[in-house]
């Protein structure tokens, strides 16, 4: 199987391009978030809108590995949000063609997540004419965002092995 859309969607990731990652994509890309299982990214225009957005709000992405079995790739990258490190995953099913139809993306650690959702939100929201839920967002996934850094930075390291 050529995975070159895989190489190329790799390369534009890191060079923060959306237009050229937008080049890998088929027509009809699905992109399942890793926030909400509410709704997903469907067709080029609407993943290229979210690519644009998140590529802005990511300080850095670096992809380290690769795995691939017939028509699946698994990528997986390391990135900065602000001082909060961010680790994706990303499951690429291509078509027959070779485009990537399908993106499935997965974020850790939690506190990487909900700022993320702070990042990205305002701004999906403004650019789908939605300035009220703009406002509202960093706030609710602030909240979030304190909470899950707070849990992540004095709680969790107490359970951790002895």
């Amino acid at each position: 199987m050529d995975h070159s859309a895989v190489a190329a969607w790799r390369a534009a990731g890191e060079a923060r391009d959306a237009a050229a990652a937008v080049a890998a994509l088929s027509e009809d890309v699905r992109l399942i978030s890793p926030i909400t299982e509410q709704f997903t990214f469907d067709g080029r225009a609407r993943v290229r809108t979210l690519l644009e957005v998140a590529l802005e709000v990511i300080d850095e992405v670096v992809y380290t590995d690769q795995v691939a079995e017939g028509r699946t790739v698994a990528l997986f990258y390391e990135g900065r949000l602000g001082d909060t490190r961010l680790f994706e995953a990303q499951r690429l099913r291509l078509g027959d063609d070779g485009l990537i139809r399908e993106i499935t993306l997965f974020v850790r650690p939690l506190p990487a997540l909900t700022r993320l959702m702070a990042r990205l939100g305002p701004e999906l929201a403004r650019r789908n004419g939605q300035p009220g839920l703009a406002r509202l967002i960093p706030v609710t996934a602030g909240m979030l965002h304190s909470m899950a850094d707070a849990g992540e930075k004095r709680f969790m390291p107490k359970a951790a092995p002895r």
